[in-house]
């Protein structure tokens, strides 16, 4: 197996075929040999509640509707498998080379949970960057790897309270 990392990457397929590529790429994948180059194949689905004739149904569709998702190590055969994957229209980004989600992107797509790597430790200084305490400074207590969670001591009204934040919520001072 190559050492390359697999990032994810977004083809454009014709409306309403998103699970037939789906389909159709895992099986090239498997008649060409491909598992270690195209790791993952994911058409994003969400519950949603709909109301018909006054009954409550809870159906799944899909979040990004002409859109596959791709987790794959770009090489020549591989970009070539997905492109000519009947129903695909094409790879999204600018020009002929796909360009690969970021980790950001990945978590807001909800594709695949992307760990965080923070580099503190337990009585450093962090500054909150989104969400009500945004721009509060606090001082480390816990790190929870597992969770991807801290519990910050934040100086709020002349007394120290101990917030739970996430690792996308701070910043090292």
């Amino acid at each position: 197996m190559s050492e390359e990392k697999a990032y994810w990457y977004v083809v454009h397929t014709y409306s309403g075929y998103e699970n037939k590529v789906k389909a159709n790429l895992e099986k090239a994948v498997e008649n060409r040999g491909l598992q270690d180059y195209i790791v993952e194949v994911k058409v994003p689905m969400e519950d949603t509640i709909e109301i018909k004739n006054g009954k409550r149904k809870t159906v799944a569709r899909k979040v990004y509707p002409g859109y596959v998702m791709v987790k794959m190590i770009l090489t020549d055969e591989s970009w070539y498998v997905v492109r000519n994957t009947r129903g695909v229209t094409g790879f999204v980004g600018p020009g002929s080379r796909p360009i690969p989600l970021s980790d950001e992107e990945v978590r807001m797509t909800g594709v695949e949970d992307v760990p965080i790597v923070l580099d503190v430790e337990v009585g450093q200084t962090v500054t909150i960057t989104n969400g009500p305490l945004e721009n509060f400074v606090g001082v480390i207590e816990e790190i929870n790897k597992e969770r991807q969670k801290l519990r910050v001591s934040v100086n709020m009204f002349g007394r120290e309270t101990m917030v739970e934040l996430d690792f996308i919520q701070v910043r090292r001072v």
